[in-house]
């Protein structure tokens, strides 16, 4: 699979993933916490540098791995936190599985693209 879908496709969970944690969470407990939407402005940012992937490919990996690899920390983080099985564990789960396979599809075309260059 080439890193631009996957990028796609990471952005689409997280979007996913945050409005859920957003309004479908919310609607549950009552109130509405805004942290849950961070996902998803990440999924957005995502969708952006995805556009501008083509024009400046190295620069634009190179800031979507960083991000994801951030993103994938945060996810860890607050998915240990959370005792009970809940819907804010499996959110934080999906995320963390969406940002775990992008960074290792990242990581595979950088090493193709280095063997490439030296062979």
């Amino acid at each position: 699979m080439k890193p631009v879908t996957v990028n796609l496709l990471n952005a689409l969970v997280l979007i996913a993933a945050g409005l859920y944690g957003y309004f479908g969470v919310a609607s549950s407990t009552g109130t509405a916490s805004p942290t849950a939407l961070i996902p998803a402005a990440f999924g957005v940012l995502f969708i952006v540098l995805g556009l501008f992937w083509a024009k400046a490919p190295k620069v634009v990996s190179h800031v979507v791995v960083v991000l994801t690899l951030l993103l994938l920390v945060m996810c860890i983080s607050r998915f240990v936190k959370i005792d009970a099985w809940d819907a804010k564990k499996y959110i934080f789960l999906a995320c963390m599985v969406s940002n775990g396979v992008a960074l290792v599809v990242f990581i595979k075309s950088f090493i193709d693209a280095r063997r490439s260059r030296t062979t």
